[in-house]
């Protein structure tokens, strides 16, 4: 057996591929060996109709090529509703040759909207109203055509609304809320369930449960209902297949059976009435008695727009049990969870019928104890249980969802005496994401804090990104989206998440190129600069991630028409000077009574039009359009001297005295290169006489920390992080928070809120410091696209940690790196996946007592290169886990102190002259991002202080020589 294994294959992201209306799939897989420095050298894929690959319907041979992620099926034309099996062979940089994986999955779709045989069906209008309150109910029995054992039986489902579906009284799935959110008008997703096993020879019954959801319960700040349509209406088509050949197809029409629901009344943001004494047991099952039903009505509406499901399916994901019961001084019961979660409490209660019990879900306690429902709005996120009074009965809502940590209770029996607590559990509902990483440290403050953010993303993560889950919003902003998505990435597998809500971001793109406040668009609103440039953003974070060159090409067109759309406006094309803008949102330097910090709009607006036009930029090289990148190079240019003449001195200093306007010059690469340095000493300074706290609202937020860190800066980056005074990310840790909050201090030092008007605690925005974590502290980052090439550089914790670590599951693999300090000596840690490089950076090391594995680096296998800079040891590795150990000691205090002299000294025009003679290739610019391209991050954060001795001592003999340069390099 070959010590080189193919451990996971998927297609399209998924590792059982099951409905796809993907025409051209694509394969990845991860290889895992004991050896380091492997690289794969060759792949062979087969893929088979069925279970036999002797005579594969599509075989590449053996392909000389190290790829092994998005490689796309080149085979003939795939048909629809049919199971592919797929396998894959590698050989690597040794010679060796693994055995043949474990099959792959793949399922086709139906592919066409022709292929629809089903009709929209809905309850007759006539018998029971479209706008009665309660679910519907929807049922069909039927018998198998032939006596021949069934092979396969295939459902393919959607909804005008929200449905689960059952089959002889057996729920499909475990997916909650389908078929999702989408711009229904666009696009809607259907849904592909294996039923095989849960038919019957003999009778058999297909039920639906129905609800309005998203489709047509109220939404956006007026609570509009009919958003999409006014009638609920369901799409089912089975198709089953026997051993003898014979196929049948069993759909949705005007033969269903319909009734109302058990469930009274089922809304988003209110919540849901469930009364038991309506059950009708066995509604579900073959033989069920149902003359008593109305016939269903078929609706003309539309099949162009379906499309098969492109997001993982929403699910709970986890079960969280209360911590404590509460007697408030208020003398309501209250259950505490112990987390601010998203999702549904299901409770058990044996009790007479018609007893009513009431759950009313809320986030925090008042500083009297009492549970706060303020911050909600009109949101009433009530849910309601009525009994039947037959034994131990059991309840969970159908299609609704709650943010909480405490839920009121009321009516439960016994409850003057306590609530008991075995009674009620949390279920946790977001998108089933797997997890990709995490970070930790030293710090359990920090640590809190990582897992605040996490939980943030999950309860923010229910099929779209949403800006919270608790009020009457739960609204897909674009601007929140942007801000979080590296961070997002980072933590959870986003690829098909984000592939579905960037279609959706596309389909609702105006026409002039304007993009939507939200996405799906429910409220109106567009092209807020921070908020639009989602359009851009997005496409290209999760091309840096998964190296998704397919979904950057199909957003290419979305991408270029936001910039287009930016050019046109105002007078300037070059500046982006008139509309509405959103701003720095919150920034804590904002005028009384205004949600938008003191950086001018139109900076904020002209900065991210310079960065989304780099972006398009670099998209179009990427894909081969040299047209398009010379001419947004060209407009790029124009709109950063723009910016520079606006907002910018001539010496060097950013015109609006802000941290978010400081931000964004730096990141966007907005300053002179030569100027950049006295930039990032102001904002230093601005930090510093703020008392080491930040005043960045949405827009400066996300970026501060790697502004400053890529800069020389990257102790005040750490103590920034560990503030734990107001305002700063420790203070909601502090005050006891479990996810993130909207305002810095949404609750006081007082314990007073902030205004009820808006006030979420789980608002995810503020944790895009996530990434910055991951990338800085732990120093895990990527080079190239999908993390083929990384680059392991901890910046360490400035003196104030003493060990971090962090792991992220990259389309190759595990990647980790790590940090502890022991004594004087210091630990660096690193993993890199099968058919990677990563480029290792260990600041403060000496390349003579440098130590890997207790041994000295040289000819250490998987090492293929390493030198030692001004800066430390540089090395190159292939894949493998490596320990390295050296002197700590005082180095890096000495190291910052030593760079932020050396950023001093740029800011001489005569150094800054000569550093330009000896080495011009560290004074210039280039393209990067908040995913921070390998260029630019050689340049900037390494740049002269990873030059040669010879250089470096030649600068400096040269500036000691000039009489006004003496002093900055005296050290």
């Amino acid at each position: 057996m070959s010590d080189l294994l193919i451990e996971t294959l998927t297609c399209e992201y998924r590792e059982h591929c099951l409905g796809t209306d993907v025409r051209r799939p694509r394969f990845s897989w991860i290889t895992q060996s004991a050896r380091r420095g492997v690289i794969q050298s060759a792949y062979r894929i087969q893929l088979t109709a069925g279970h036999d690959f002797e005579a594969p319907l599509w075989d590449t041979g053996q392909v000389i090529s190290s790829n092994s992620v998005h490689i796309e099926y080149a085979g003939p034309e795939l048909q629809p509703r049919t199971a592919y099996q797929f396998r894959v062979q590698v050989w690597d940089n040794n010679g060796i040759e693994s055995d043949w994986s474990a099959p792959g999955q793949l399922e086709t779709a139906l592919y066409s909207s022709n292929a629809w045989q089903a009709k929209w069906i809905t309850p007759d209008t006539s018998r029971i109203e479209a706008d009665a309150h309660p679910a519907f109910l929807l049922r069909r029995e039927f018998g198998l055509r032939s006596s021949s054992p069934v092979v396969s039986a295939r459902v393919y489902s959607t909804a005008a609304g929200l449905y689960e579906l059952y089959i002889n009284g057996s729920k499909v799935s475990a997916d909650l809320l389908t078929p999702g959110w989408t711009s229904y008008h666009h696009r809607q997703q259907y849904q592909t369930y294996d039923v095989t096993y849960l038919l019957h020879q003999d009778a058999n019954a297909i039920g639906v449960m129905l609800g309005d959801g998203w489709y047509r319960g109220g939404l956006g700040f007026e609570g509009r209902n009919y958003m999409y349509g006014e009638n609920r209406a369901v799409l089912i088509q089975l198709h089953i297949r026997h051993e003898d050949g014979t196929e049948s197809v069993v759909i949705s029409d005007a033969d269903w059976r319909c009734c109302l629901a058990p469930i009274l009344y089922s809304n988003i943001y209110h919540g849901e009435t469930y009364d038991a004494r309506l059950e009708q047991s066995g509604w579900m099952n073959p033989a069920f008695d149902d003359t008593q039903w109305v016939e269903a009505e078929q609706l003309d509406l539309s099949y162009d727009h379906l499309v098969a499901q492109e997001n993982v399916p929403t699910r709970v994901t986890e079960v969280v049990k209360p911590i404590q019961y509460l007697l408030t001084p208020a003398g309501d019961h209250v259950l505490d969870m112990g987390q601010n979660m998203v999702g549904r409490i299901r409770l058990q209660v044996k009790a007479p019928a018609g007893t009513q019990i009431e759950l009313r879900h809320a986030e925090v306690l008042d500083r009297d104890g009492n549970i706060y429902f303020g911050n909600l709005r009109p949101a009433r996120q009530t849910v309601t249980y009525i009994t039947k009074g037959e034994g131990t009965e059991a309840y969970a809502p159908y299609f609704t969802f709650q943010g909480f940590r405490y839920v009121k209770v009321e009516g439960f029996p016994g409850s003057e005496q306590g609530l008991p607590l075995d009674a009620f559990q949390g279920e946790v509902i977001h998108s089933d994401m797997a997890s990709t990483g995490d970070f930790a440290c030293s710090d359990e403050r920090i640590n809190q804090l990582q897992s605040n953010i996490r939980w943030g993303q999950r309860g923010n993560f229910v099929d779209v990104p949403t800006d919270c889950p608790q009020r009457d919003e739960r609204l897909g902003w674009t601007g929140d989206a942007q801000v979080f998505i590296g961070t997002a990435l980072f933590n959870y597998h986003g690829g098909p998440f984000f592939t579905k809500w960037l279609r959706d971001v596309k389909a609702e793109q105006h026409l002039d190129g304007g993009i939507p406040f939200v996405v799906p668009d429910i409220i109106g609103g567009a092209s807020s600069a921070a908020w639009g440039d989602a359009a851009v953003i997005c496409p290209w974070t999760i091309y840096q991630f998964y190296g998704d060159l397919r979904l950057l090409a199909e957003q290419y067109d979305s991408m270029k028409r936001w910039v287009d759309y930016i050019r046109v406006q105002g007078d300037n094309e070059f500046l982006w000077n008139t509309g509405f803008h959103f701003g720095d949102w919150l920034g804590l330097d904002a005028k009384e009574n205004s949600y938008k910090g003191a950086t001018p709009e139109d900076l904020i607006a002209t900065a991210f039009y310079a960065h989304s036009t780099r972006l398009v930029r670099d998209t179009a090289s990427i894909l081969g359009n040299e047209e398009d990148a010379r001419q947004y190079g060209e407009l790029l240019e124009n709109i950063v001297q723009s910016y520079r003449d606006e907002y910018m001195t001539p010496t060097g200093r950013v015109g609006v005295p802000t941290q978010t306007a400081h931000v964004l010059t730096l990141m966007f690469d907005l300053a002179e290169p030569l100027l950049q340095q006295r930039v990032a000493a102001d904002l230093n300074d601005l930090i510093i006489q703020n008392d080491y706290h930040l005043t960045t609202g949405f827009v400066g937020t996300p970026y501060l920390c790697f502004a400053l860190s890529g800069n020389g800066y990257h102790s005040t980056a750490v103590r920034l992080l560990m503030q734990d005074s107001y305002p700063g990310w420790l203070y909601s840790v502090s005050k006891g928070a479990t996810t993130i909050w909207e305002h810095w201090d949404s609750i006081k030092e007082d314990g007073s809120f902030w205004s009820d008007d808006m006030n979420s605690f789980n608002h995810y925005s503020y944790g895009a410091v996530g990434e910055w974590m991951i990338r800085n502290i732990a120093g895990l980052d990527m080079v190239a696209p999908g993390f083929r090439e990384v680059r392991i550089e901890p910046l360490f914790g400035a003196n104030l940690l003493t060990h971090a670590s962090a792991w992220h599951q990259t389309p190759y693999g595990k990647l980790e790196s790590g940090w502890h300090v022991r004594g004087k000596e210091m630990e660096v840690s690193v993993s890199l996946p099968v058919n990677t490089t990563g480029r290792i950076i260990l600041h403060g090391a000496k390349l003579d007592s440098l130590q890997e594995g207790g041994k000295a680096v040289a000819g250490r296998e998987g090492i293929t290169s390493a030198k030692e800079t001004s800066s430390g040891v540089e090395l190159i590795a292939g894949s493998g886990s490596y320990t390295f150990i050296y002197e700590y000691g005082d180095l890096f205090a000495e190291s910052y102190t030593e760079k932020t002299r050396l950023n001093e000294l740029l800011m001489d025009p005569h150094a800054r002259e000569v550093v330009e003679r000896h080495a011009p290739q560290l004074l210039t610019g280039a393209t990067h991002n908040i995913v921070r391209t390998p260029s630019f991050r050689e340049i900037r954060e390494n740049g002269m202080f990873q030059m040669s001795p010879d250089i470096l001592d030649a600068i400096l003999e040269e500036l000691s020589a000039n009489p006004s340069s003496k002093e900055n390099v005296e050290m």
